[in-house]
């Protein structure tokens, strides 16, 4: 699986942006897709995911409410929706998929074998 991600920018606080991630390659039936982030200084972690098959979705607390991730089947991409943005949320964020995911381990990055490249998202105050 071959993911390209795009979307981010520069965005004030309480704007919004949203993030693309488009997959190739097999089909994305019994995966997991999800968004991490990575702020200067810090650890990767967890944003959102998705299960391709059904949509079920989880978040990190830090972004409930604020953020939506969502799914196109038919072009095989993944969405991140980001509303009322602050500026701890600027991050490269990364969206990555992994086979086989149960639901109580998608926000562990070390997991995920897929993982596109990475779009930066500033929120400037």
């Amino acid at each position: 699986v071959q993911l390209q991600a795009s979307g981010g920018g520069l965005v004030q606080a309480g704007g919004s942006l949203r993030l693309s991630c488009a997959a190739s390659g097999q089909t994305l039936s019994n995966y997991r897709m999800a968004w991490f982030r990575q702020a200067p200084g810090k650890e990767r972690a967890f944003v959102a995911a998705i299960r391709w098959s059904g949509g079920s979705t989880s978040y990190a607390d830090s972004v409930k409410g604020r953020f939506t991730i969502s799914k196109e089947s038919a072009k095989k991409t993944m969405y991140l929706q980001m509303n009322s943005l602050k500026p701890e949320d600027t991050a490269v964020y990364y969206c990555a998929a992994q086979s086989g995911l149960i639901a109580s381990m998608v926000s562990r990055d070390d997991l995920y074998t897929y993982w596109g490249q990475g779009t930066l998202v500033t929120v400037s105050s």
